[in-house]
């Protein structure tokens, strides 16, 4: 008969039920479900309907948050990288961050085009139109999609890290050429209503409302996400087990 470490035992058996999360994540996610309730409250049956656009405005309270979301998720990707490129601060740290965020970011620009799609439909009668907002939106899709396809290539953190930060700095450089699309070129795309001053009272509360929310969910997912790229960083190196056992530590720390 072998025989086992406890603590050994109790983790490859799968018995050690302490949870992997800390506090601050479980309050986070409670706050994140309450401002998704407060947005489907708000942009469902307060907020009034728009003089022009009547119901079909409502759209704007998932479409206009997830966009935004999304720039935020990939600056962050490219500023990750950009301090994992610098030479006092080579942490795969940074890496994950930014390959946590690329994912969450790739997650909202997914959301942004597919609202914008049933948006065009009720607007356009179309679902597409190549205009340069839905190009180039579309484009940015794309890259980070390859800039998720390349951190799985393969080879040791350290060369996954450096091929993706070198792509992530070069892909944010089409952020604003996305933003400012609409003012650069003649989109069917409308111009931004709230840089326009055009919306007001609990139409803006519940756009804001909605920024909030959807923030707050980034910050819940990325965290997890990168905890999760820690863990498959550990076992690689070290095993399961001992991935495992690190990180109830660093939870109940």
């Amino acid at each position: 008969m072998t025989l086992l470490d406890p603590a050994t035992s109790s983790a490859t058996t799968g018995s050690d039920r302490r949870p992997t999360s800390t506090r601050f994540t479980r309050v986070l996610g409670f706050l994140t479900l309450a401002g998704i309730g407060w947005l489907v409250l708000f942009g469902l049956f307060l907020s009034p309907n728009d003089a022009t656009q009547r119901n079909r405005v409502r759209i704007l309270y998932i479409h206009v948050p997830s966009a935004w979301l999304a720039y935020l998720a990939f600056g962050v990707t490219g500023l990750s990288s950009l301090a994992y490129l610098w030479k006092r601060t080579r942490s795969l740290e940074w890496d994950r961050i930014a390959g946590a965020s690329a994912e969450v970011g790739v997650l909202f620009m997914g959301i942004t085009l597919v609202s914008g799609s049933l948006w065009g439909k009720i607007s356009w009668g179309t679902y597409w139109e190549w205009d340069s907002r839905l190009t180039t939106t579309a484009f940015l899709f794309i890259t980070y999609v390859g800039y998720l396809a390349v951190r799985d290539l393969g080879g040791t953190h350290q060369q996954r890290a450096r091929r993706s930060a070198v792509l992530a700095v070069l892909a944010m450089i089409e952020v604003p050429l996305v933003h400012f699309s609409v003012k650069w070129w003649r989109p069917l795309h409308q111009q931004e209503s709230v840089a326009e001053g055009e919306m007001e009272g609990l139409m803006l509360f519940s756009l804001l409302l909605g920024i909030i929310a959807f923030t707050l969910l980034y910050v819940w997912l990325v965290m997890h996400r990168q905890r999760v790229l820690a863990l498959n960083d550990l076992v690689d190196d070290r095993g399961l087990d001992v991935a495992l056992a690190d990180r109830r530590k660093e939870a109940e720390g």
